[in-house]
């Protein structure tokens, strides 16, 4: 295998790969990057068996071929050479990395051994402008489990529905949901779990500028499913996964359909005062009050603690309907507030005991549901 390339185009080939080879003691290979160089295309792999991920880079080929080298290395290599065409040879089991003033001979491996990507088929798919799926994704990921415990609940479940997505995780004390337009080839409701590493990785590929590689800025997100597997395609990098198998719980359930009391307030005064309402919370309960006085329209924040004192903060806000008061988890509530982008916000409560709901005042699809703490 020879190969030329300039460096920019392989350095971001291999920042969009590398990040998945990672340390593997088991099966070494895996720490590795595979370049592939046949019909016309140079492309660079990298998987951990979970996910694989391709990238295709501009380049010439001189001789077809296909080898394998230590991702770290071999992106830290290119990265500290200048602006300049790059050639790459394999060269019995080193690779020959050649810039000019610059030469460097890498440790490589056979090709043979490197693991297969899954093929997804790609009759039918789904696309979205790639900036709304990103800024989706971002919105809801946070509230996965972390815990592996229930398989489900550490991914995000989408539910496609002719050209509607809802993207929704719950790591069962809160939920996040949200819904966006997509295009469809198929009108046959899908529901998936997809773990949610694999959206941190597709978050970090739709992060990349395609620059020149799409028309008019139009950049779109490709899925493509099967029975255990789904492709997505950006541009000229592809990323496969597994999706987890098992049934997500019918969230639907506990999302309420009315409530008692209604408020309405500025996001940015509510984060301050439940940030200093946290500095005296209960240490492992992150406990905040949140009292609704009626006829007040004022938010009552507040919280108590035997080690550090006590906070309370009377905000200005819109509040109709019953006397109501609520106890949440801090962290919750602020993670909620700030994957929310419009500047007031609007409460739901129904009593201390129910699930309250939190959106944007202008509803755009997005909604937030917190557990409450029990007293």
């Amino acid at each position: 295998m020879k190969i030329f390339s300039l460096q920019e185009n392989l350095k971001q080939g291999l920042a969009l790969v590398g990040h998945v080879a990672g340390k593997n003691i088991n099966l070494p290979i895996l720490n590795n990057i595979l370049l592939k160089a046949e019909q016309g295309k140079i492309r660079l792999v990298a998987t951990n068996l979970e996910i694989g991920i391709t990238s295709v880079v501009r380049g010439k080929i001189e001789v077809e071929g296909a080898f394998t080298a230590n991702s770290k290395i071999i992106s830290d290599c290119v990265n500290l050479l200048p602006n300049k065409k790059i050639g790459l040879e394999q060269r019995g089991d080193d690779l020959l990395v050649d810039g000019e003033n610059y030469q460097a001979k890498i440790k490589g491996q056979s090709a043979e051994e490197f693991p297969l990507i899954p093929e997804v088929d790609r009759k039918n798919y789904f696309s979205v402008p790639a900036e709304a799926v990103k800024k989706a994704i971002s919105q809801v990921i946070f509230a996965t489990a972390i815990s592996e415990t229930r398989l489900e609940l550490s991914g995000v479940l989408f539910i496609f529905a002719g050209n509607n997505l809802t993207i929704a995780a719950t790591d069962s004390y809160r939920l996040a949901e949200k819904k966006i337009q997509i295009k469809s080839t198929s009108e046959e409701e899908k529901k998936i779990i997809i773990p949610a590493k694999t959206l941190q990785e597709l978050l970090r590929v739709l992060s990349v500028d395609l620059g020149d590689e799409v028309e008019g800025g139009g950049q779109e997100l490709r899925l493509y499913l099967s029975s255990n597997q789904i492709l997505f395609t950006y541009g000229s990098a592809e990323l496969v996964s597994r999706l987890i198998e098992g049934q997500y719980p019918d969230y639907q359930q506990i999302i309420p359909t009315s409530s008692k009391t209604k408020i309405t307030i500025d996001r940015q005064e509510l984060i301050r005062a439940v940030k200093l309402a946290s500095l005296f919370s209960k240490t492992g309960i992150n406990d905040v009050n949140l009292d609704f006085p009626v006829g007040k329209n004022q938010v009552v924040v507040s919280s108590v603690s035997g080690q550090t004192g006590e906070n309370i903060t009377n905000l200005a806000a819109k509040v109709t309907g019953d006397d109501n008061s609520i106890v949440v988890n801090y962290r919750y509530l602020l993670e909620g507030l700030s994957n929310i982008e419009s500047e007031t916000v609007k409460l739901e409560v129904i009593d201390s005991n129910t699930p309250c709901v939190l959106r944007p005042e202008k509803d755009n699809g997005y909604l937030y549901i917190i557990m409450p703490i029990k007293q």
